[in-house]
């Protein structure tokens, strides 16, 4: 007879309760504070948490990929993966995906915010668009699609209709051509495509690109490095930076 009382069967038990509180806690599932230890989940502290999981998976989640194959989601800052981010030094906001997109996505924001167009000029309305809701989405197999999954972005919604061109003279294409130079392909500039989308910026990587994780962590450096990224204009006419730039086009 155990003297303790305390099983084999409970002990695993109690082990896998922890595993599984620990699981969820560093998911993010729960709000409250840090404890000194873990303790066991009940069976039906587990089947509410488990619970929870499901329904925000069915509120946000659509299973619906973007045409550049991640995932459209339902709603942003509602604890997804899509949340509104500031542009540093523009005063501007925008909704994107987390992680390798944001970086880019902002980047390419700062930079045409720099050096091809002021953006969020007084009066102006609406100067970039991030995410906007899957039910917008009339053709999951355009690049605006893309917009849906956090993964793209307009400048001036409005003012650079699908379909025309002509509307950045040649020295900004230029500058855009050099920001794209700056993604190594994994972003796109949609004045680009057959069907011209100038205010369409959208990602070209997909779930699992490894060079997206490379890009984003140069960007980042370039952030924390005085004199480099946004803000550092560089000579977009210099040979080497022309040919860099045509590489992605």
């Amino acid at each position: 007879m155990n003297p303790t009382g305390i099983t084999r069967r409970n002990a695993l038990t109690a082990t896998a309760g922890i595993a599984a509180a620990t699981s969820l806690l560093s998911a993010g599932l729960f709000a409250t504070p840090a404890v000194a230890a873990p303790q066991p989940l009940r069976n039906d502290e587990l089947k509410e948490a488990l619970r929870r999981v499901e329904a925000r998976r069915r509120r946000l989640l659509t299973s619906r990929p973007s045409a550049n194959g991640w995932e459209m989601q339902k709603a942003a800052d509602d604890g997804g993966d899509i949340v509104t981010r500031h542009v540093a030094g523009t005063g501007l906001k925008v909704s994107v995906r987390m992680g390798g997109a944001e970086a880019v996505l902002l980047h390419v924001i700062r930079r045409f915010h720099y050096e091809v167009s002021t953006l969020g000029l007084h009066g102006e309305p609406n100067p970039v668009e991030g995410w906007v809701a899957p039910s917008a989405v009339r053709d999951g197999q355009l690049p605006e699609s893309n917009q849906a999954s956090g993964t793209a972005i307009v400048i001036r919604p409005g003012s650079y209709p699908p379909g025309a061109r002509g509307g950045f003279t040649e020295l900004q294409q230029e500058i855009i051509h050099d920001i794209i130079a700056d993604t190594e392909g994994t972003a796109r500039w949609g004045g680009d495509d057959r069907r011209p989308y100038e205010g369409l910026f959208y990602l070209t990587a997909r779930p699992g690109d490894a060079r997206l994780e490379r890009v984003s962590t140069k960007i980042r450096a370039w952030g924390e490095t005085p004199g480099s990224g946004a803000g550092a204009v560089p000579d977009v006419t210099t040979p080497s930076r022309r040919r860099q730039a045509t590489r992605y086009r």
